[in-house]
């Protein structure tokens, strides 16, 4: 089953030493990941400040610089793994860098097919 693994933290709290750092290791562990056959994909994101939201009310958009969201703690990054269970992504999530210093959200993927006439449809990946 593939799991998406959300890291969340506060960027203010990572000097830059350790945001190489961090990105050093997280590469790392993409890598192991990828030799026993877990890696789907893995990506830091840009600052949060680089954000632009976009919402539509009543037919209209309305788009904004900045997160969605004023909170502590920032979407930072992800890794995107093929696991056999739960167990085994919380192992996983255990094991990035971002985890000591703020929160790895775990959430099973749900996959979005086409099926017949084009008709779009979430399937629950089994």
């Amino acid at each position: 089953m593939k799991y998406m693994l959300l890291i969340y933290g506060d960027e203010a709290v990572w000097t830059d030493s350790e945001r190489e750092q961090c990105y050093g290791e997280s590469t790392q562990l993409a890598h192991q990941l990828q030799g026993k056959g877990l890696y789907v994909s893995a990506s830091p994101l840009q600052p949060v400040a680089t954000a632009t939201s976009v919402q539509v009310r009543n037919g209209k958009r309305l788009v904004t610089d900045g997160p969605f969201a004023e909170t502590r703690e920032q979407l930072g990054g992800y890794f995107m793994i093929e696991a056999k269970d739960l167990d085994e992504a919380i192992s996983i999530a255990g094991q990035i860098p971002g985890a000591r210093k703020g929160t790895v959200e775990i959430r099973p993927y749900l996959r979005f097919r086409i099926c017949q006439r084009f008709k779009q449809k979430f399937i629950k990946e089994k």
